[in-house]
């Protein structure tokens, strides 16, 4: 079991973020044991045929026996949403001594293989350029689907913090997660160590590819540790196209459009200034939109951004 202290400072400083890094990691666990990940088997078949380039076996190394994988690889994000070369250069970065520890925790307690036992700053480089050809041939092209997915999840969660405080945040998360008395237990692992936050906040990460809670192994790493997200079933359904107009009919020109717009975030002042329309129409328009869970809307600062979501794209491409 593993244990997060929290005082009331921590439960203020609680957030969300989303690591492309992160989903490239733990996407391996996908490719090592498909029949613990059936629903991802849509996106194993598309992927499978341009990796044939890559050194699989140097990859598959990074997941250990107990399906650890090395805390180093998997930085915790100092931003909500960083790009993955960003991240690839902190790993870059890790003191050495910092890397041979990972990886001999992910073996633990048997030895490393040979490809992971050569010159470790070497290693280090190979390992980054690796996982780079990786995400641009497996998680890349699907990188915008994830992260639709991962943010509704987020969504939900701000959600149930509103409504019903860290208690309720917490309660669903996994079945391995519970709340108590100032102290988040993650059950059924590995690691069995308590961390007290101390004022640095628990940072959450929704995940594709975690099939369980994903703290780091190391007790003295930062507070994190990824959950899967909801709605994972739905993501590699892909739907025929429709007919533009019969939308149009169904939800009007005007929400069409918003639709289509939609496939970034945006502002409601940025959304009237490209319709060319006043924001208390685009708003009215915006409110339908988001009862019926067409679009998402998320606070950044003191702006709300919508983004078109699942269900909206689901209805742009057709039954």
């Amino acid at each position: 079991m593993i244990r997060f202290r929290l005082d009331v400072e921590d439960l203020a400083s609680t957030r969300f973020a989303i690591s492309p890094l992160s989903e490239t990691v733990f996407s391996l666990w996908a490719l090592c044991d498909p029949g613990r990940y059936a629903l991802h088997l849509p996106w194993l078949r598309s992927v499978r045929p341009g990796l044939g380039t890559l050194d699989m076996q140097l990859l598959m190394s990074l997941v250990g026996p107990t399906f650890a994988v090395p805390d180093f690889l998997t930085p915790r994000p100092a931003v909500f949403a960083p790009d993955i070369d960003d991240e690839l250069a902190i790993v870059r970065a890790t003191p050495l001594d910092v890397v041979r520890r990972d990886l001999v925790a992910t073996y633990a307690p048997d030895g490393l293989p040979d490809r992971l036992s050569g010159p470790l700053a070497e290693l280090v480089t190979d390992l980054c350029d690796l996982l780079y050809r990786y995400w641009k041939a497996a998680i890349a092209p699907v990188w915008r689907q994830i992260r639709l997915l991962l943010e509704a999840d987020m969504t939900y969660r701000a959600r149930r913090l509103a409504t019903g405080g860290a208690r309720l945040l917490f309660a669903d998360l996994h079945p391995n997660v519970r709340w108590h008395d100032g102290t988040l237990h993650i059950d059924k692992m590995i690691g069995k160590h308590s961390v007290s936050v101390s004022g640095r906040g628990l940072l959450l990460l929704p995940s594709l590819f975690a099939y369980k809670p994903v703290p780091p192994m190391g007790a003295d790493e930062p507070p994190w540790f990824a959950y899967p997200c909801r709605g994972a079933a739905t993501l590699w359904a892909t739907p025929p196209a429709a007919d533009p107009n019969a939308l149009t009919a169904l939800i009007g020109a005007a929400r069409t459009g918003l639709l289509v717009l939609l496939e970034e975030p945006l502002a409601t002042s940025e959304i009237a200034r490209r319709l060319n329309v006043t924001p208390s129409a685009v708003s009215q328009h915006l409110q339908v939109l988001h009862a019926t869970g067409l679009v998402t809307r998320t606070r950044v600062g003191r702006n709300v951004l919508y983004r078109r979501g699942s269900l909206g794209d689901q209805l742009l491409k057709g039954p």
